[in-house]
């Protein structure tokens, strides 16, 4: 095989890796989310068991990512996409991470009947979803527009995070005996802020990639 249809077999190896880790990612946020809203202990369970797949899949691609660099030499673009490639994995297997804390916080909670609809809650995980999977679709498209689609998404989630919080801080006020409850549903709103921050970091290696140029887009 050719040197450079070896490197491109190579790379979209990479690039199929990355997208089965924000396949997994996906999946386990979905997964989270229905557990939290049925109290479902035992899915709960299952996702922190499954969550060692993302763990793997981040080494796959750093290992593709080290191999590629160190035998193909690449530059200019080829080389942003596997610096990209590394920045990005490392900020969808966090993702994953926040799954398997939402799910802790599931069990935490267990069958105590929630102390408020979740309409937030539920909003925000879609709002962060819908960032995962145009932040992917970025990467693997090139497209600048999808990444910045991703950036002023991340506002509406910060702004119910907000209202939420406050929510919260109002219950714990009146109603102390809540605390517990108010404490983990908080901590769950703080997962999927920080998740969707996570969705702006690989809005930002898009930029990167495309621009050749770093870009905050979190400001």
């Amino acid at each position: 095989m050719p040197i450079r249809e070896k490197f491109e077999d190579d790379l979209n190896k990479l690039q199929n890796r990355l997208l089965e880790l924000g396949e997994f990612t996906n999946h386990a946020l979905a997964r989270a989310m229905e557990a939290l809203e049925t109290q479902n202990v035992e899915l709960a369970l299952e996702i922190m068991d499954d969550d060692t797949k993302a763990d793997i899949l981040e080494e796959e691609i750093n290992d593709i990512s080290i191999w590629l660099i160190a035998k193909q030499q690449p530059v200019a673009i080829d080389l942003r996409r596997i610096i990209a490639a590394i920045k990005i994995a490392t900020d969808v297997e966090r993702i994953a991470d926040f799954a398997v804390n939402i799910a802790k916080s599931t069990i935490r909670i267990g069958t105590d009947p929630h102390v408020q609809p979740l309409d937030n809650i539920k909003q925000m995980h879609s709002i962060m979803m819908e960032m995962l999977r145009l932040s992917l679709e970025a990467f693997n498209e090139d497209d600048i527009e999808k990444a910045k689609q991703v950036a002023d998404m991340d506002d509406q989630v910060d702004d119910l995070y907000g209202q939420t919080i406050r929510s919260f801080l109002s219950m714990n006020q009146s109603n102390p005996e809540l605390l517990p409850q108010v404490t983990q549903l908080s901590f769950v709103c703080r997962f999927l802020e920080r998740a969707a921050d996570h969705c702006t970091n690989i809005a930002e290696s898009v930029y990167y990639l495309v621009k050749g140029r770093r870009y905050d887009l979190n400001s």
